[in-house]
């Protein structure tokens, strides 16, 4: 029986719905989305893409799908391991974030196995036991209903395939834990805003991640809608954890 979402964010009068407003805000942030995403994580937003990859059992030939995929960061680090012989589908709802991700994957090698489309996470527009692995990064905080887009995700990939979500979490190590905070409540929403020339986009940061389930319980969820040996790795002192589950 599906779980009703529990964990809400609030929001803004002039938005309609939750997915109404984060498209504003991606939309919004989409130019320089990039360049913060490096700066804002000290430069290991490289690393943990890169960690995510590894784990989508993916091979030269190889058919990838990245769920919500933005400026395309996580089409390319899929595009290195499939190769000439693979192809890799970037989908996602915000025309902004997609325009960049054309611009960045045509700076590189692997434009003509990836592909870019538009639409919406929640109802994947593709049929079931097409890909390989289905990957999402950074984005189950922001969706309306966190199951049922893992649950589109792994109705996408093949038997045998894998979801594989990165994503930031909540770190336990008490000192560690008080200083994450720190950074996530003042520090970063002032740097996006130096950033962006605006505040707001990266205020509402924080307030997701705090509104955003505990990585046991998105494991949880994982194992609910039918993946197997779901499990997760938590990364850089679990600043981020990247969900694995398989098909």
């Amino acid at each position: 029986m599906k779980k009703k979402e529990q964990h809400s964010i609030q929001i803004p009068q002039q938005y309609r719905n939750k997915e109404e407003y984060v498209h504003a805000i991606f939309s919004a942030i989409a130019h320089r989305y990039d360049l913060l995403n490096t700066l804002l994580s000290f430069n290991r937003d490289k690393y943990w893409r890169k960690f995510a990859v590894s784990k989508c059992n993916l091979k030269q030939g190889s058919i990838g799908l990245d769920v919500a995929c933005g400026t395309g960061m996580l089409c390319i680090e899929q595009a290195k391991v499939v190769g000439a012989s693979g192809k890799v589908v970037g989908v996602d709802f915000c025309e902004n974030m997609l325009r960049v991700g054309e611009k960045n994957i045509a700076a590189t090698t692997y434009k003509k196995i990836i592909e870019l489309k538009q639409g919406n996470a929640m109802q994947l527009p593709f049929a079931d036991n097409t890909f390989d692995c289905a990957t999402i990064g950074f984005t189950l905080r922001n969706v309306p209903d966190i199951r049922q887009t893992i649950a589109e995700m792994r109705r996408v990939i093949k038997p045998g395939g894998r979801v594989v979500s990165l994503e930031l979490s909540k770190p336990s190590f008490p000192v560690f834990k008080q200083l994450y905070y720190l950074y996530f409540d003042y520090i970063l929403p002032a740097l996006g805003k130096i950033g962006i020339g605006k505040d707001g986009p990266y205020s509402y940061l924080p307030k997701s991640l705090k509104n955003f389930p505990h990585q046991r319980e998105i494991s949880a969820l994982f194992a609910d809608v039918g993946l197997k040996e779901a499990c997760y790795h938590e990364l850089t002192g679990g600043i981020v954890s990247v969900h694995v589950g398989t098909k």
